[in-house]
């Protein structure tokens, strides 16, 4: 019989295509728990596939237990799998699924959300207003930045970041795009930095890794306007938080709208406390659908697999 490790409790019905005779999931043993790194190890050379989440560490001493077992597949329930040792998978024979294209619509979404929310001062306002802080309607108020017919910058245009710019139309905004490789579309930039400097709101949609890490950082934020918003739903390493968080309480940086830190689930002190900051825990693909599909795309692929089949969403060396 097959068996698949599924690390984390997934969205109601996101296990079916492994709801099948000659399939034995394989649960956390104390609930919607993480698995300690040594269960994990401990487990890894027992089953056929794990489905795990992006807070799951899949580390050489995971994959190499597994292959000494009977590991076929990681799926990640995630775009990003910076959470896996891809390299030494792949060296073992050990394919890599993940999620692409089933979140970008709805990360996109989110990225809107914040742009909105961290140029209007939405967060500021509400506090106020819950805290009984707001006397009365004031002209000076609450003073934010207009989305509408602002430039915006999105660093990474793949499949989220294009999403975002067709969105960005229905505000008549200037979108203006850096990548890795020139897209060969209006609106691209080659240098980052003269990106930065031009953009109303930059919106990060770049992938981790250690060519991202700090790619904003406390240069690349003093280049930017004063009256600048900056946005990141991409990896929380993208951003210094630290260089964010004191143009914040300088008054460098006009606002910021983050979904994905550094070192989750802890935030930078500095940033907790920044004025103007619009902080969400993580939710960036949180729909209900879109959960769901995720979990349907990671399990449909170990399924695949066990099948004796190739999945579509394997990741490419």
């Amino acid at each position: 019989m097959h068996r698949v490790l599924v690390t984390r409790e997934l969205p109601s019905g996101g296990l079916a295509p492994l709801e099948i005779d000659g399939v034995e999931i394989v649960g956390p043993r104390f609930g919607d728990v993480a698995l300690t790194p040594q269960e994990m190890i401990a487990e890894a050379p027992n089953v056929d596939a794990i489905v795990c989440l992006l807070t799951d560490r899949i580390d050489e001493a995971v994959l190499r237990s597994g292959a000494a077992g009977r590991l076929k597949i990681i799926a990640n329930v995630a775009v990003g799998y910076d959470n896996i040792d891809w390299n030494t998978a792949h060296s073992l024979g050990i394919v890599v699924s993940n999620t692409p294209g089933v979140l970008d619509e709805t990360t996109a979404d989110t990225a809107v959300l914040l742009m909105l929310a961290a140029s209007r001062l939405a967060s500021d306002a509400e506090a106020d207003l819950r805290g009984g802080r707001w006397p009365a309607w004031g002209i000076n108020q609450y003073l934010g930045m207009d989305v509408y017919g602002a430039t915006l910058g999105i660093v990474g245009y793949g499949r989220i970041g294009r999403a975002v710019a067709r969105r960005a139309t229905g505000f008549d905004m200037n979108v203006l795009h850096h990548s890795r490789t020139p897209s060969g579309e209006p609106g691209y930039i080659a240098d980052l930095d003269e990106l930065c400097a031009r953009s109303d709101i930059i919106s990060l949609h770049t992938p981790g890794g250690a060519a991202t890490r700090h790619l904003i950082d406390a240069r690349r934020l003093a280049l930017m306007k004063p009256t600048a918003v900056l946005v990141n739903t991409a990896r929380g390493p993208v951003v210094d938080e630290a260089a964010l968080a004191e143009a914040l309480h300088a008054g460098h940086l006009f606002a910021a709208g983050i979904d994905v830190y550094e070192h989750e689930p802890q935030v930078h002190e500095r940033l907790l406390s920044a004025p103007r900051a619009v902080l969400l825990p993580h939710i960036g693909s949180g729909s209900l659908a879109t959960r769901r599909n995720m979990a349907l795309a990671a399990t449909g692929a170990v399924a695949a697999v066990l099948r004796g089949e190739t999945p579509t969403n394997l990741i490419a060396r």
